[in-house]
């Protein structure tokens, strides 16, 4: 999956470097009574759990600090915190909902690109086996082409950029896994839709040259040399040296009726 990606976490200009080492955290979160304090004073105490490992706690004291003082500067700082405890725990639907207040309400705040960047990782996070439904992958993608977007030139927009492969990459898995079945269950019409939509819509992934046999495949299934021929083009014109254009080449000199073997021979020498 996707998640053996997992790049370092990236760096948040509020908070000290060691926010960025993960440690283990505590299973349960800590109940915070509500006792009106110091901004200063609850800050400080979330800070030093984060700098301790106890993210659940942080996240709480974060919470609070917004909840005691939400006209501070201290609440602006302590939003995005909260986000960043609440991704470190894996708590992401609380870190996107979260994130998504700070970006409507501080649109303008020199951290929002990583608040856009943060957002994107909760999503990516959750990416799944392609047998599963992609929503949240189709979310991650979304999320990680809108930091690109707004800040090409931000820390982040390059790391952005490699999970938006992955993202992609693994959208078009999933087309491909829906794609063999309908060919396994003979709904050759549906299987071309999927193969056609990986060939179309990601074509800078890993499937295509095999999307592109399985088109062959298909067309060849349903009688439409044509277009089997097409696709078979394709696939050698990009992909000469892949194990799929040598199973296809097998595949459409195997498939010519005898009759036919002329006009299709000169085709294929043409293109080849």
């Amino acid at each position: 999956m996707l998640r053996s990606f997992r790049s370092a976490r990236a760096k948040l200009t509020l908070v000290p470097a060691a926010l960025l080492f993960l440690s283990a955290c505590s299973s349960t979160e800590e109940e915070v009574p509500y006792i009106e304090r110091p901004v200063e004073q609850i800050y400080t105490e979330a800070a030093n759990a984060i700098d301790g490992g106890n993210y659940l706690k942080a996240a709480v004291l974060f919470n609070e600090v917004e909840r005691q003082h939400p006209y501070s500067q201290w609440a602006v700082r302590a939003q995005l915190m909260a986000a960043y405890a609440h991704y470190s725990v894996l708590q992401y639907d609380e870190a996107i909902e979260t994130l998504d207040r700070f970006i409507q309400l501080h649109p303008g705040n020199r951290n929002v690109a990583y608040a856009f960047y943060l957002k994107g990782l909760s999503y990516y996070e959750q990416i799944t086996d392609v047998r599963r439904d992609q929503s949240t992958t189709q979310s991650a993608l979304e999320a990680l082409q809108e930091v690109v977007r707004r800040f090409p030139t931000s820390p982040y927009a390059r790391d952005a950029k490699l999970k938006i492969d992955l993202a992609r990459d693994h959208l078009a898995g999933k087309d491909m896994e829906v794609g063999r079945y309908y060919m396994a269950t003979q709904n050759y019409m549906a299987a071309i839709k999927r193969f056609r939509r990986v060939v179309d819509e990601y074509q800078t992934t890993s499937h295509v040259p095999e999307a592109l046999h399985r088109l062959t495949e298909a067309y060849l299934a349903l009688g439409i040399l044509e277009e089997a021929q097409v696709a078979a083009a394709v696939l050698g014109h990009n992909y000469p040296g892949s194990e799929w254009y040598v199973d296809t080449y097998d595949l459409m000199t195997g498939s010519v009726r005898e009759s036919e073997q002329g006009f299709l021979s000169r085709a294929w020498n043409w293109v080849f």
